[in-house]
């Protein structure tokens, strides 16, 4: 893992195997999330593949041993409670617990070449424990259309699917949510994060609503609301702004 200017890139970088995945990387992976969920340098968290391929999946013909790895839907969970904004930028193959990676991004965009599958019932078995973050990304009824027929399927689908939120110049798409990102107070964002996760599902209850009002009047003296409240009367960036390289405004 890099990390440039308060973004960490992760790139999965088994470019000979196309980016699949085994317990040492998983391993890696684990000890790179961790890292991106504490460091308070570390303002946004991106995924990638070195090479022509996002990830594969698993590496069904590795033999690596490493009896302590994460698996990865325990990946798959930290990366979907990741307290910090994660994007990932696809290109070429995602299958499998690729795919499910990306399911637990907050954006994700892909290069117009990118194809998407979980093949895992043409090889005789159910993913189980990747379908829960699936029913997050692409919701019940094209959970079970994926899973049950193994189909690959291109980025225009994804995007119909909502898999994916944008398909084109991926890298430029990238850069400018990234500095989108950037402008926003890291608390707030870690919050409205807790927030969504909360309440997604929930039924509206007047006891709900009275809950969360609470907390927006606490939030409104927080440091992160004053500064910003100051920033807004004073014509000026609030301290927490980092500037893109890509950010021409």
């Amino acid at each position: 893992m890099t990390v440039d200017r308060a973004v960490a890139t992760l790139a999965f970088n088994r470019p000979h195997k196309s980016n699949a995945y085994d317990k040492a990387m998983q391993r890696m992976l684990d000890a790179a999330l961790e890292q991106a969920a504490t460091d308070p340098a570390i303002r946004v968290l991106v995924l990638r593949g070195e090479g022509r391929h996002f990830c594969a999946g698993a590496d069904l013909s590795s033999t690596t041993d490493a009896a302590d790895a994460p698996g990865i839907a325990e990946l798959c969970h930290r990366l979907a409670t990741m307290p910090k904004p994660t994007l990932a930028l696809v290109q070429g193959a995602c299958l499998g617990g690729g795919m499910a990676l990306i399911c637990c991004c907050d954006i994700v965009v892909a290069t117009s070449d990118a194809f998407f599958s979980m093949p895992e019932a043409r090889l005789g078995f159910s993913p189980s424990p990747l379908i829960p973050f699936l029913l997050r990304g692409i919701g019940i009824g094209n959970t079970r259309r994926v899973l049950m027929s193994g189909a690959r399927f291109g980025a225009e689908e994804a995007l119909r699917l909502g898999l994916v939120q944008a398909v084109g110049d991926a890298e430029q798409i990238l850069r400018d949510r990234i500095a989108e990102l950037l402008q926003s107070a890291p608390g707030a964002v870690a919050e409205i994060k807790a927030a969504v996760a909360r309440l997604a599902g929930q039924p509206i209850t007047a006891e709900l609503l009275a809950d969360l009002q609470r907390g927006f009047d606490a939030a409104k003296d927080s440091v992160e609301s004053l500064e910003g409240r100051a920033a807004a009367r004073e014509k000026r960036p609030p301290s927490w702004t980092i500037k893109a390289e890509t950010d021409n405004s």
